[in-house]
């Protein structure tokens, strides 16, 4: 029987399908009146691995004071560049399915798709992504860098669960294979 480690992409977006404005502000998104940490420290606990873009991480660099968020989990930053590895993060430039596959094999928790749209486009094409938690800001930032690229890739979603915290709402997809 196989234990394969679910892939989650956990994210939140304008109720106009942005992730971040043009200029890769999260600004919006602290703006909005939540509830606690809107459900992050209960996702935050199902998973030991992080999966994110180089965009994704240099902003997390450049925008979070103190500490690296994810010191204690395992981090991989695709990338096509090469760059060394740090004590917190190793770059990968490997294909995403075959590196994803074998992530999965691995013994452990659930595994963060963290951003940003390229890379969510990337396992969505490969129909990597297990579960979609999604959750709505109520915003129209009216453009900026979308959630999901233009594409002519359906993935039919089953709805798991709706939860709100105050004005934001949380949808919980499992996608259909």
């Amino acid at each position: 029987m196989s234990n394969k480690r679910k892939l989650k992409l956990f994210i939140a977006t304008s109720l106009d399908g942005y992730i971040a404005t043009e200029d890769e502000s999260l600004e919006w998104l602290f703006n909005v009146e939540g509830e606690g940490d809107n459900g992050y420290s209960e996702f935050f606990g199902t998973v030991d691995t992080v999966l994110m873009g180089r965009k994704t991480y240099d902003w997390l660099l450049e925008n979070t004071a103190g500490e690296y968020p994810y010191k204690n989990e395992e981090c991989y930053v695709f990338t096509r560049s090469r760059i060394e590895d740090t004590e917190n993060v190793k770059f990968i430039n490997d294909p995403v399915v075959h590196f994803t596959k074998e992530l999965q094999k691995q013994n452990g928790k659930d595994i963060w798709l963290v951003g940003g749209g390229e890379l969510i486009h990337s396992f969505i094409k490969e129909t990597l992504i297990d579960e979609l938690i999604i959750t709505v800001a109520p915003i129209i930032l009216g453009n900026g860098i979308p959630l999901f690229k233009k594409s002519d890739i359906q993935t039919n979603l089953s709805l798991i669960r709706t939860r709100t915290f105050h004005q934001f709402v949380e949808l919980h997809y499992q996608v259909n294979k």
